[in-house]
């Protein structure tokens, strides 16, 4: 077995990639090969905003994937965008895993997905790939989130409400 290999994958907003690129540039600068994988969209994003800066000892590789939108469609619309990562990642990921095992001779040890795109390290598990999941966002806002359950449990909400690809909690005040 070769160096540790972590194939790092955000969600592609600026808000997650940003973090999980500065999380890669540390790993690497630690010896740790990483490649980050990111839509097309943001990969030339990121290509724009970091240039040459992006991998200062030749650990770090920037890849993409499709995010299953055509050029000229909102990538604003979150649900949409979601969606169609849903439809069409799973997919492009297996196959860039296979390619990226099937040519170098480091083997993806890893895979640390930001947890907001959990199909990605349901296919890290699928293929035997040991996965770690990551929220860049505040500690507070996953709490929330992980606490839904029980605020549904103990009669808090409402209700949840759908409207126009986005969903809102309705809280019930005393």
């Amino acid at each position: 077995m070769g160096k540790p290999y972590v194939l790092v994958i955000p969600y592609p907003t600026q808000g997650h990639v940003i973090p999980l690129v500065e999380l890669s540039q540390n790993l690497a600068k630690q010896g740790i090969k990483i490649s980050f994988v990111n839509t097309v969209f943001n990969h030339k994003r990121v290509l724009d905003a970091f240039g040459e800066k992006v991998d200062e000892n030749g650990l770090l590789h920037l890849l993409s994937v499709p995010d299953g939108l055509e050029d000229g469609e909102d990538r604003n619309q979150l649900g949409k965008l979601t969606e169609r990562l849903c439809q069409v990642m799973p997919t492009q990921l297996k196959e860039l895993i296979h390619k990226v095992n099937g040519s170098d001779d480091d083997k993806i040890s890893c895979v640390l997905a930001d947890i907001n795109i959990g199909l990605a390290l349901d296919v890290a598990a699928e293929l035997g790939i040991p996965t770690v999941g990551l929220w860049p966002g505040a500690v507070f806002q996953l709490a929330m989130l992980l606490s839904i359950p029980k605020f549904i449990d103990d009669g808090l909400i409402d209700e949840i409400v759908e409207a126009d690809q986005s969903r809102f909690i309705v809280w019930r005040y005393p």
